[in-house]
Formats: C-alpha cells, sequence, structure tokens
C-alpha cells in the first residue's frame, strides 16, 4: 500500500526526534558525573570552535567529579572560560594541566528546575513527531484526492500512522521519565 510508504518516510525523522530527546537530556545533570555533562560546550581557542570532546580527554574519577586533561596545556585557560560560560552551575578549577570540576549536592530547587526542563524538551520532541505525523497524514490524503489509494485505505494509513506516532510518543515518555526519575533520587 501506498501509506506504507509515507508512514515508512517519516520513521527517519521520528528516530531523530528520539535521538535529539535522548542527547538533550543527557547534558542535564543527574546526582552522578557524566561527561556528557560539558564534552559538546564549543571552545573558542587559536581562532577556532571546537567541542570540548575533541580538545581533551573527559573523565569522571568520582560520583561527583569531573576531569578534564586537555591535549595541550594551552587549552586550559579556553576551556576553563567556556565551561564557565556555558554553565553558571559548574565551577572549573585548573590543577596543573589538568581542569577538575566539582558537582556540588543538588537542592531542591535546583532540582525542580532541571525537572521543568526535561518537560520543556520533552515538549520539543513531541511537536517533531507531530509535525511528522502531519506530513504523513497530508501525503496519505493527498494520495487519496490523487486516486492513488481508497478511502478505505486512507482511514486504515491513518489508523497504522497513529499507531506508529504512539509508539514513539511512549519512548519520549518513558525516556523523559526516567530521566526525572534519576534526579528525584
Amino acid at each position: 500500500m501506498i501509506y506504507k510508504k509515507y508512514i515508512k518516510e517519516i520513521e527517519s525523522d521520528l528516530e531523530n526526534s528520539i535521538n535529539y530527546l535522548q542527547k538533550e537530556l543527557d547534558k542535564i545533570r543527574t546526582d552522578r558525573a557524566t561527561p556528557s555533562l560539558v564534552e559538546d560546550i564549543v571552545v573558542e581557542c587559536f581562532d577556532q570552535k571546537l567541542p570540548l570532546k575533541q580538545l581533551a580527554a573527559i573523565s569522571c574519577p568520582e560520583e561527583r567529579q569531573i576531569v578534564i586533561q586537555p591535549w595541550n596545556k594551552d587549552y586550559v585557560k579556553s576551556i576553563v572560560t567556556a565551561v564557565k560560560k556555558a554553565n553558571s552551575e559548574l565551577n572549573p578549577m585548573p590543577q596543573s594541566g589538568l581542569i577538575r570540576i566539582n558537582l556540588p549536592p543538588m537542592t531542591k530547587e535546583y532540582r525542580e528546575r532541571l525537572i521543568k526542563k526535561i518537560s520543556e524538551i520533552r515538549e520539543e520532541a513531541r511537536v517533531s513527531i507531530k509535525r511528522s505525523r502531519e506530513e504523513a497524514w497530508n501525503n496519505i490524503r493527498e494520495a487519496e484526492e490523487n486516486g492513488e489509494i481508497t478511502e478505505d485505505d486512507k482511514f486504515r494509513g491513518k489508523d497504522e500512522l497513529q499507531k506508529v506516532i504512539d509508539e514513539y510518543n511512549a519512548k519520549v515518555d518513558k525516556i523523559a521519565d526516567s530521566k526525572k526519575e534519576k534526579i528525584k533520587s
């Protein structure tokens, strides 16, 4: 059926929505330190803008500590500046060629702000999924108007499309709820 083709066409967009959600949520701090909190911070050094992960090794030797080991000691000042600029909650401390970031315990207010941010990111992913759904539904309706499919096929396509959309919305909810639980605990 032609309607299946239109549903198949949006699946990569739907996967991209899930990947976007996951990547954005990885940047949100839980009580544990992770390299994803800083690895995509853009650092300006030597007239170039590069992600931190291309300039340094990033590790988490302790539960609430991130250690950044630049490939070149000349990067230290630029990295410290970029980390402070990107996230005011982080306090990078240079120490003999390394940069240590000790994460403070999360306050109730900070946890509430993070949960609100997760809800915003979840909504962005849902809007993206909704746009993909509209695109596929418009293509299915157009195919029916052009006589490529019957009216019955149009409604079968609508039902099948909704099942796929419901699956992806459930994935979004599961991922976001999981992150919220990590922050609450």
